[in-house]
């Protein structure tokens, strides 16, 4: 009950794919990518995730409800850092590294523009809390205005660029977000490693926003991304929301943005582990 995606099978190919249908190489049983809980592949459909980086691929299995098969690419730093901590110091079912050289088309985050200044973008996790539920939540600000690439302008364009890529205006932050078709949250043990975005041409994902180290989540903010296997991603120029200590603060601060006009927002599915 094996699930190996096209794309999956294009980079590890078919030889390496037909091992892992006819069970060779599939695990007796995994701890799933996605919500960590035990899985069987001879009992459910599961599916394989390939994590690709500038040098090693690693592939991972999670049910097929919690995530599709797909291929994520990730810096080689971040899987590297991921699998030490996965395996330790031995090995572990749910992990695979492929025996076959496999190609990667690795390379840095596509940019969203070119900002006057240099620019980064600044995220901070959070939970929203709505009719007595709490909805994991990143909320994105740049800190700098970013302008359309090659303009030699300096109008902040940041949400109009967002928008042209699917995200959404939000006007009520008790509703949540629309989906964004191809867009997803790497989690992987415990750490926020990057928000990713469609690969060129119907390739691979590509890191829209990577950390420069992976960040660390609270326990309950992964329980709430666990429990529902989305995130709500909003984003707003720099100086809307600035640094909030408390949740309760962030959210005011979202909602006044989003009362100007100046918030937009998608929901995403989980991709790696949590």
């Amino acid at each position: 009950m094996l699930d190996v995606s096209d794309a999956v099978r294009a980079e590890i190919g078919e030889e390496e794919a037909a091992r892992l249908l006819a069970g060779d190489n599939a695990p007796g049983s995994y701890d799933c990518t996605s919500c960590r809980a035990p899985g069987d592949p001879e009992q459910e459909p599961t599916s394989t995730v390939l994590f690709v980086g500038e040098e090693t691929a690693v592939l991972a299995f999670a049910h097929a409800n919690c995530l599709s098969s797909q291929v994520v690419q990730v810096s080689e730093e971040q899987l590297q850092d991921a699998v030490r901590t996965i395996t330790g110091t031995g090995e572990r079912s749910d992990v695979h590294v492929p025996p076959l050289g496999v190609p990667t088309q690795a390379g840095p985050p596509a940019p969203v523009g070119a900002a006057p200044r240099q620019a980064i973008l600044g995220v901070t996790c959070g939970q929203i809390l709505v009719d007595d539920q709490l909805h994991p939540a990143l909320v994105v600000e740049p800190t700098a205005p970013i302008a359309r690439p090659g303009s030699e302008g300096t109008t902040d364009e940041f949400l109009t660029l967002l928008v042209e890529q699917g995200f959404a205006p939000v006007d009520d932050i008790d509703r949540a977000p629309l989906p964004i078709a191809g867009w997803s949250v790497l989690l992987a043990v415990g750490k926020l490693h990057a928000i990713l975005q469609p690969g060129p041409a119907g390739g691979p994902s590509t890191s829209w926003w990577r950390a420069h180290q992976p960040l660390p989540v609270t326990e309950d903010w992964r329980k709430a991304a666990n429990r529902t296997h989305t995130v709500r991603v909003y984003a707003a120029p720099v100086g809307a929301i600035g640094q909030q200590p408390r949740e309760d603060l962030l959210r005011e601060a979202l909602e006044k943005a989003a009362a100007s006009g100046v918030l937009v927002g998608a929901t995403m599915p989980l991709a790696g582990t949590s």
